[in-house]
């Protein structure tokens, strides 16, 4: 298993809140697979909250439950197939007639929770910006298509954020749990954990992207790619555009970035949040790539150096000051409202997000992908890419 080389016991606290607050951690002793149960609940939980898109359009998202029939499960045992759960979000129309959807489920909330020990009835998932099954806009033709794999024992919902601000300014954005190294939740109620065994490295994160590759084609060609058929949103079958697809990844997804950059070139543009490149890329990748570090920097981290040297396309590292490994992601957010909950101390709630603050964060989680996305998908130009901005005095950009 290629596990996020982490060293400092700062950094072993922050892995273990996964999803719901943060993006890596460890697994829960609760086996493979279990139906999700019911839980008593506090008298008064926090309700956590996300910051609102700022992009023109509303927001839409619906699940799919996708089966790989080529790849056996390499847990459920014989006559089983790799099984994934993934979320598209897009513009939409008509929205306000459906409702919002919320960060996690509910048993997904309380099984991240309860393994970053809170309790595990502390707090309410977030509502999203993403209102379910509301038919899909195309402002201007098909939507150009992002796809995110998330990092170590997560949840593909940690960068939703990002993903909504991409959706509210035309994009569909595909988000993918990494089963046996995710919290997810199936449409029958089964709830899988991140497992020790099968370890899964970054190559089978990039396996799982390449089908769900071939999940965006079926899309686009109008064929329903969920295993139970279950009813899309209106406009979707058709909407999307296979031939302007980018990729994005936290920690262990960027690195599955790179890999299948590396082996498909339906992905036409990379971004890694602070990804750590293990196993390196041996390759050289063509097409244009950008990296946001914090703690996997060129200087700390060879095997980033190696990457940046491959990178024979349009190239770009910028890096915010304060950030930690966690910081392009959601936890900048989430955690701080834990915080509050728990009576965390400020030099706790340091160790958990670092010195970057948090409203500046969501700004540039905000501003940076969907600047790179714009400028390789659609070809709009993106002074943000050029220079450093006084918008964003904290993000130097690295030479």
């Amino acid at each position: 298993m290629t596990n996020t080389p982490i060293t400092s016991q700062n950094h072993l606290t922050r892995r273990r809140l996964v999803g719901a607050a943060l993006a890596a951690g460890a697994a829960l002793p609760i086996g493979v697979a279990r139906q999700a149960s019911a839980a008593p609940v506090t008298e008064n939980p926090v309700r956590l909250t996300l910051p609102a898109p700022t992009g023109p359009y509303p927001v839409g998202t619906v699940q799919l439950h996708l089966v790989d029939p080529s790849r056996p499960d390499p847990v459920a045992g014989p006559g089983r197939h790799r099984e994934l759960m993934a979320s598209v979000w897009y513009p939409a129309r008509n929205a306000g007639r459906y409702p919002l959807a919320p960060y996690a489920s509910p048993a997904v909330t309380r099984a991240l929770l309860a393994n970053a020990g809170f309790p595990a009835d502390i707090a309410v998932a977030p509502l999203t910006a993403g209102h379910e099954g509301a038919p899909v806009l195309r402002p201007d033709g098909r939507l150009p298509v992002v796809v995110f794999s998330h990092g170590a024992h997560d949840h593909r919902a940690d960068t939703t954020n990002v993903v909504q601000e991409l959706a509210g300014h035309g994009y569909a954005v595909v988000t993918v749990d990494h089963t046996y190294d995710a919290f997810s939740e199936f449409p029958d109620g089964r709830l899988t954990v991140p497992l020790d065994t099968p370890g899964l490295g970054a190559p089978d994160f990039a396996t799982d992207i390449v089908f769900v590759l071939d999940c965006v084609e079926n899309l686009a060609a109008g064929r329903n790619p969920d295993a139970g058929q279950r009813p899309l949103p209106a406009g979707l079958l058709g909407a999307l555009d296979p031939s302007r697809i980018g990729m994005f990844g936290w920690s262990k997804g960027a690195t599955a970035t790179t890999l299948v950059m590396s082996q498909d070139r339906r992905v036409r543009a990379g971004l890694s949040f602070d990804g750590p490149m293990q196993p390196a890329v041996t390759t050289d990748l063509d097409r244009p790539f950008m990296l946001m570090t914090a703690e996997f920097t060129r200087a700390a981290q060879p095997s980033v150096a190696e990457l940046w040297s491959r990178l024979r396309g349009w190239r770009l590292n910028v890096q915010a000051e304060g950030a930690i490994h966690s910081s392009y992601c959601d936890v900048q957010v989430l955690i701080p409202q834990l915080a509050r909950a728990v009576g965390m101390s400020d030099a706790d709630l340091q160790g958990w997000i670092g010195t970057l603050d948090p409203a500046r964060a969501v700004r540039i989680q905000q501003a940076y992908p969907l600047a790179f996305f714009d400028q390789h998908l659609r070809h709009r130009g993106q002074r943000l890419l050029d220079r450093p901005s006084p918008a964003f005095p904290e993000v130097r950009f690295l030479p």
